[in-house]
């Protein structure tokens, strides 16, 4: 065992503060995180209500019934409710700082308040209706991991438009095979970026993927490795300074609990990547729930985690602001000049909660990083660990070289529901090589070959129960076979993950890998056909 929790844990937490709630409104006491975890996948219904109603995400027309049928694949969540994810997002966004990002292709870091983000959010929104986006039309981006990018999912997102982006690492094949799928209205896109000391131009990228994507009506481009919008370089593209030429009052599309809200995309082991569709509703009260009771994020915090906007915990990252906290963005090689560069960042604006993958933390291992001698981190509260599995020595690193008193979050989980079905908790200790609880409101089980739930043991990572952010559906699967397929095939109403799992006789998780054919590069899905 490498931490325990506290004693006055439960006064502190968001955590503790739920299970307050609980018991002030519902009558419930519970003793420790297992009896909770227990109710919240039995009682599935009253857990979610009781997490909409704890965070106030309800505040347009309220639900009628929270699951009129658990069956999956087509559980439905929350009929009758209306809300929107930006309209949340930034009503929750600190007022102070909201958005700290540096890039290794900017001179200077960037820094906006609430204010700020939404005056940006509101011009952008603008833009898009005059560029002719409605509801239901595809916004696509092809951006780093910029404050732009944010802005363009809000915006996109305040109208009720269905945002997707990919980051401009990809090649035009791989991005065209994406969203091409989606038959996007709109593209957003940069000139090129730096990733460390080389410059790396994408103009001639951006128009084979204008030439690749028929449907497009308008492209706009973010001039960012260059300092000016050259007109001449991207032929009928409006700058990102047009965009936002205009101020308007923000405005927000009320619309349905499970309307899209961006399309994310399988890795591709066998054809295209198959195109997520994930709901306003369902992200929502996911990432609310785990932003704000695993990790224990709250109006005091930097939330940063190392990711590409290509990578699902880019738009986990951004619901940092559905927690009340400051989001921390970072553009570049994470190794340049060196492996210490995010960590010096982490010190420089005072990081409570440092998240990346597991290959990046095991890479300063080796290479003798000892991050908390190293740098004043003493506002750092949580390391998080997500990508591949974190081996014991890994955790053993972080408690002894970057700080003893942290919650460290090793999390798994995947892009088809962008959140994680196991993770830590501050109520729960954390032992070394093992994940520390299944997440509220994620029945996950082991499997054995015959279908059976098994403990101590390998076998196939399921869940017995629905959860919100599961997909609405895939794009272009109209009787939902793909869907099925994906995860319905073996067990029949189970959802099966693709992932290997072994659930201890105390509680925690041991997740050894793959069990389909996925590859992962540095952490991040690819499929064998990429």
């Amino acid at each position: 065992m490498l931490w325990t929790p506290p004693a006055d844990a439960r006064k502190k937490t968001r955590i503790g503060s739920y299970l307050d709630f609980l018991r002030r409104t519902r009558g419930l006491d519970f003793d420790g995180y297992g009896p909770l975890w227990s109710w919240s996948v039995t009682e599935i219904e009253e857990f979610w209500r009781s997490i909409g109603d704890h965070f106030e995400v309800f505040t347009r027309d309220h639900p009628r019934e929270v699951l009129p049928d658990r069956r999956m694949p087509g559980a439905r969540w929350f009929p009758g409710a209306t809300l929107n994810y930006a309209e949340s997002a930034l009503s929750r966004a600190p007022r102070g700082p909201a958005v700290i990002a540096r890039s290794q292709t900017r001179v200077e870091d960037v820094i906006w308040s609430g204010a700020d983000l939404a005056d940006s959010v509101g011009r952008a929104a603008a833009g898009l209706r005059r560029l002719g986006v409605e509801k239901g039309d595809r916004v696509v981006a092809y951006l780093p991991n910029v404050p732009e990018a944010l802005v363009a999912l809000l915006a996109t997102a305040s109208i009720g438009a269905i945002f997707s982006s990919c980051a401009p690492e990809f090649g035009p094949r791989a991005v065209a095979d994406r969203v091409r799928q989606i038959e996007p209205k709109l593209l957003l896109t940069v000139d090129g970026y730096r990733y460390g000391a080389r410059e790396i131009d994408r103009a001639e990228e951006v128009g084979e993927l204008q030439r690749e994507l028929p449907t497009l009506e308008a492209t706009v481009v973010l001039p960012y490795l260059r300092a000016n919008f050259e007109k001449a370089r991207f032929p009928g593209a409006l700058s990102w300074e047009e965009l936002l030429s205009r101020s308007e009052p923000l405005a927000f599309e009320a619309v349905p609990f499970d309307h899209p809200l961006y399309i994310l995309y399988s890795s591709g082991t066998t054809g295209l990547p198959k195109a997520i569709v994930h709901g306003h509703g369902g992200i929502l009260l996911e990432h609310v729930k785990m932003l704000a009771l695993h990790h224990d994020l709250g109006a005091d915090d930097r939330f940063f985690w190392f990711t590409t906007t290509g990578w699902m915990m880019w738009n986990y990252l951004v619901s940092g602001l559905l927690a009340g906290s400051s989001v921390v963005l970072f553009d570049g090689d994470p190794a340049w000049p060196d492996l210490s560069a995010l960590w010096r960042f982490a010190e420089e604006h005072g990081i409570t909660y440092f998240g990346a993958s597991a290959p990046y933390l095991h890479a300063c291992r080796r290479a003798g990083l000892e991050p908390g001698r190293a740098f004043d981190l003493s506002r750092l509260r949580g390391v998080g660990s997500t990508g591949a599995p974190l081996l014991p020595e890994g955790f053993e690193w972080v408690y002894e070289s970057v700080g003893r008193d942290l919650l460290l979050g090793s999390v798994s989980g995947g892009t088809d529901v962008c959140t994680a079905f196991v993770g830590a908790c501050p109520l729960v200790p954390v032992w070394a090589g093992e994940i520390s609880c299944r997440c509220l409101g994620a029945k996950v089980e082991s499997f054995d070959a015959d279908g059976r739930p098994v403990i101590g043991r390998l076998g196939e990572l399921v869940l017995t129960a629905p959860m919100p952010s599961m997909p609405i559906a895939f794009w272009n699967d109209p009787d939902g076979a793909k869907y099925r397929a994906s995860y319905f095939d073996r067990y029949p109403g189970v959802w099966r993950h693709g992932d290997w799992i072994e659930i201890t006789p105390r509680g925690t998780c041991i997740i050894t890998g793959r069990s389909d054919a996925t590859l992962k590069r540095g952490g991040v899905r690819i499929g064998t056909s990429e």
